[in-house]
């Protein structure tokens, strides 16, 4: 799982257990979930390049860092936009893209229903938020879609991921990373994350 990057930080794995907690009511649950998130996203852009810029401080000039890469998030709705709302307090110029897919319960096949992503995709890092990667069928069909726009560089990050979901992913994405929390332990057969956290979107809205 060399392109898997479990990020173990004692912060996020105290965080990721209250979201695994069954008695975390909703607005403890999105307070967690974006703490959790900002967090990840330090890991996730550590590799971004920086360049010099002059600047002036009160005392004299330097020659400072600053970014040199750009960046977007695409959220997977509704619940990418939990991991959304942490990363953007991190990078709040950031430009957002969104796709919505839903999982079909019959078959569990993603089906999409509204893709838009920034203009200049071809130029920034892609960072696909989704806080599960259970089957791998969204992520799938979401990377296919940036892929489809010529996305060149993309990254994807999850609060928890399954094995067969990171197989599923990786045998069609090998080339884009995969960043999470935790890898759990499988699937049930329903296809949702054992141990888990339950239904991140039900959880995040208190729709369930």
């Amino acid at each position: 799982m060399a392109s898997v990057t479990v990020v173990d930080h004692p912060l996020i794995q105290h965080k990721l257990t209250g979201l695994r907690r069954k008695e975390t009511a909703t607005g403890d649950f999105r307070r967690l979930l974006r703490e959790l998130s900002l967090l990840l996203a330090y890991e996730v852009t550590r590799d971004m390049p920086l360049t010099r810029e002059r600047i002036q401080t009160p005392l004299m000039p330097m020659d400072a860092p600053v970014l040199a890469g750009r960046l977007c998030f695409v959220s997977i709705l509704r619940a990418g936009n939990g991991i959304l709302d942490g990363m953007l307090d991190l990078l709040p110029s950031a430009p957002v893209g969104h796709i919505g897919l839903y999982r079909d319960p019959q078959t569990l096949a993603s089906v999409e229903y509204y893709y838009k992503v920034p203009h200049d995709i071809t130029e920034r890092l892609a960072i696909v938020v989704d806080p599960m990667l259970a089957t791998g069928n969204s992520a799938v069909a979401a990377v296919q879609r940036l892929k489809e726009s010529a996305a060149k560089a993309v990254k994807l990050v999850c609060i928890l991921a399954a094995p067969e979901g990171i197989k599923a992913f990786h045998d069609v994405h090998a080339d884009v990373p995969v960043y999470t929390a935790a890898v759990d332990e499988r699937l049930n057969d329903h296809g949702y994350i054992l141990p888990g956290l339950g239904d991140a979107g039900d959880r995040l809205f208190g729709t369930k």
